[in-house]
């Protein structure tokens, strides 16, 4: 992938599902993502998927004449990204762990999105091996409907968790949790064998 930028971090990895998502905060946040990696002169590498919001953020990016590198598995062909697809260059390799390796080897930061178990290996991955130092990449996460409170103390992660005031999500706010037997409010004990039989 050719520079364009003086930035130190000019080939962003996005890792997202793909899926849209429930909530169109997140198809937004795809779409401004790709679309700032474009106005930054930077490049995006990504899961070469062509679903949800990998699909969005590479469009949005490969559109406004980023470059555009999706990095698949094989297997999942079918599914996503081919050679020679119109949002940009596809690498194909053999498995996930290859996959992985690819996206450290193109990529100078990370970026994550909501997404899957896919997506969440992937941070925990790549989060590892930062603390290992295998790499000294950065990782970001667009925290788009604050699934995450960060801080950098722990007084400040408290304090942000006592002013947190949840966004209520209509979808949610119908759904009923209670059972029969809950017609007191009182909590049920619930025994647990943590012992797995020995």
């Amino acid at each position: 992938m050719a520079a364009t930028s003086s930035s130190q971090h000019k080939n962003i990895c996005v890792l997202s599902g793909f899926r849209y998502g429930k909530y169109k905060e997140f198809v937004q946040a795809a779409i401004d993502l790709g679309r700032a990696i474009r106005e930054r002169k930077l490049h995006l590498v990504y899961g070469g998927g062509d679903r949800g919001l990998s699909k969005l953020v590479s469009e949005a990016a490969f559109v406004r004449g980023s470059q555009v590198l999706g990095i698949i598995p094989k297997a999942l062909k079918p599914l996503g990204c081919l050679p020679d697809s119109p949002t940009g260059e596809a690498l194909v390799v053999s498995s996930m762990q290859e996959r992985i390796s690819e996206m450290l080897n193109h990529a100078d930061a990370f970026i994550f999105l909501p997404g899957d178990l896919a997506t969440l290996e992937a941070l925990i991955t790549f989060a590892s091996w930062a603390h290992l130092n295998i790499h000294q990449k950065l990782i970001g996460l667009l925290n788009r409907k604050k699934l995450f409170i960060c801080a950098l103390t722990a007084n400040e992660l408290l304090d942000l968790l006592q002013a947190y005031k949840p966004e209520p999500d209509p979808m949610t706010l119908a759904l009923d949790w209670a059972t029969d037997d809950d017609s007191s409010n009182s909590r049920k004990k619930c025994k647990l064998d943590l012992t797995l039989g020995l």
